[in-house]
């Protein structure tokens, strides 16, 4: 959000969103009329001139201020938090419900989606991520644990139970195994910058889905297709539940998402090229080039590879973002925060 020098930021732990305003100083006043440089105010009757404060240059120095909390709203941990393109509301989304609340108004906001069963025993899928459309400030699009996708018009009613268009792809029967419906569940739905395509990012794989296309996606990639003779082992270490964001780049021709051994993924929409790269304290010293990696399923191992059963599932990257405009890329590994930049020529 930006509506003036200074940029503001929601963001969420568990249940409580806060709107921070981040900005900047590099000037600083002296000669105020009422108090001495050192804050104390003056004694009145010494006061016998008035002064013209003047701005002197200091260090620079970045604030963060909490604005506004918005509390008490959600039962459940909050997944989602997306502003709207009206810039005045913005959604919330936890696993059963999605809210919808005004940037002035703290407390309260409206439901939009409800999928509480009315007996909790019946309940069969939740709500994983929610999203607004970036130009059309009346859709929204949800995910879902059963791997599927709901977009919402808001204009069509005021609770958005009923989707307006849902994407789901159908299952290869022979490929079904007692993992199938855990690693179809989606963990992260993004649209596209120009708003005409949304990316899904499942546990295995990324697909781009054309918005006017709900039979199946128009893109399918393999994040780390070699992970599928090792269900076994993530199900039980818990590994198989990791949720994985995904983005895109500012022009919407590459894709983004994180895998396992501090490892993320790229993919070229054009070329149908791909690239893995490591983010390590080892392999990412200042001003150096990131060399792809290349990891090894069976068979035999060629020098520069990695055999699968030497990778590290504790190292793995759940957060990616992609500059809006340049090729910046952040990349969140464990408790560090990368930032790579594409080579200045």
């Amino acid at each position: 959000l930006t509506c003036n020098a200074a940029h503001f930021l929601l963001s969420t732990n568990d249940k409580t969103i806060k709107l921070w305003k981040i900005s900047e100083r590099d000037k600083r006043a002296e000669g105020y009329n009422l108090k001495d440089e050192d804050g104390r105010l003056r004694d009145p009757f010494r006061i016998t001139a008035l002064r013209v404060p003047i701005l002197k240059p200091m260090d620079l120095m970045v604030e963060a201020s909490p604005r506004r909390i918005f509390a008490n709203a959600h039962t459940y941990h909050i997944n989602s938090i997306s502003v709207n393109s009206d810039h005045e509301t913005y959604l919330s989304a936890d696993d059963l419900r999605i809210n919808l609340w005004h940037l002035e108004i703290t407390d309260r906001s409206f439901n939009i989606v409800d999928i509480k069963p009315a007996n909790m025993e019946e309940l069969t899928e939740v709500i994983t991520a929610a999203e607004f459309h970036p130009h059309q400030c009346n859709v929204l699009v949800y995910s879902s644990s059963k791997g599927t996708v709901g977009l919402c018009d808001m204009r069509s009613s005021a609770l958005c139970d009923r989707h307006s268009k849902f994407f789901e792809e159908p299952e290869d029967p022979s490929s079904r195994s007692f993992f199938s419906e855990i690693i179809s569940s989606i963990s992260d739905v993004k649209f596209s910058h120009s708003g005409r395509y949304m990316m899904t990012r499942d546990y295995l794989s990324v697909k781009v889905w054309d918005l006017n296309m709900e039979s199946r996606p128009v893109e399918t990639h393999q994040v780390h297709e070699y992970l599928r003779s090792k269900l076994c082992s993530l199900y039980e270490n818990d590994c198989i539940f990791d949720k994985f964001e995904c983005c895109w780049n500012g022009s919407d021709s590459a894709v983004m998402t994180g895998s396992y051994n501090n490892f993320f993924r790229m993919f070229d929409r054009n070329t149908r090229r791909d690239v893995t790269l490591e983010a390590s304290r080892e392999s990412s010293k200042p001003r150096a080039s990131l060399k792809p990696r290349k990891v090894c399923a069976g068979g035999k191992r060629k020098k520069d590879e990695i055999s699968v059963d030497s990778l590290d599932f504790n190292k793995k990257i759940l957060h990616t973002a992609w500059h809006p405009v340049d090729n910046v890329i952040a990349v969140a590994a464990t408790n560090n925060l990368y930032i790579f930049q594409d080579k200045a020529n």
